[in-house]
């Protein structure tokens, strides 16, 4: 049923330590229910995942988060779902962005500190997936599992 979907992964400032864990869990779920699961992020945050997952096990496409908005915006890509990353203004940015340019059904994953007060901002149409989360995964983990089968 999921034969020849897309989905997106776009990861915020890698500063907090469970969305390393969460994306690279998250791309392995998607990938083995037969999505084709992208990886997108700064140059910082794909360089961890690239340490994290020096084979590509888990992630089999990495690409630049910038790159990837140009090559929507001229229509060379697109995705069914993009799952955005989010525990700061600037993973709110990426989010909107993407919401914004993309067919993509969005998901706004909020996690951190303040990701209560985050998630209320969003103002756009998303599935939130919010958890109070920085060093310990279970709680975002166990939200992400309520939404992907």
């Amino acid at each position: 049923m999921t034969e020849g979907k897309k989905a997106l992964l776009v990861m915020g400032c890698p500063e907090v330590p469970v969305q390393m864990s969460m994306v690279i869990y998250l791309a392995h779920k998607l990938s083995h229910a037969g999505w084709d699961v992208t990886v997108a992020g700064t140059d910082a945050a794909v360089k961890l995942l690239k340490a994290a997952d020096p084979e590509s096990y888990y992630v089999q496409k990495m690409v630049d988060v910038d790159e990837l908005i140009g090559e929507i915006v001229e229509k060379k890509i697109d995705f069914d779902i993009c799952f955005a990353f989010m525990h700061s203004d600037a993973g709110m940015t990426y989010g909107a962005t993407f919401s914004a340019i993309s067919k993509a059904k969005p998901y706004a994953v909020v996690f951190g500190k303040n990701a209560e007060a985050l998630g209320e901002s969003i103002d756009y149409p998303a599935t939130k997936i919010v958890a109070k989360a920085t060093h310990n995964p279970n709680p975002l983990k166990n939200k992400i599992d309520k939404v992907v089968l």
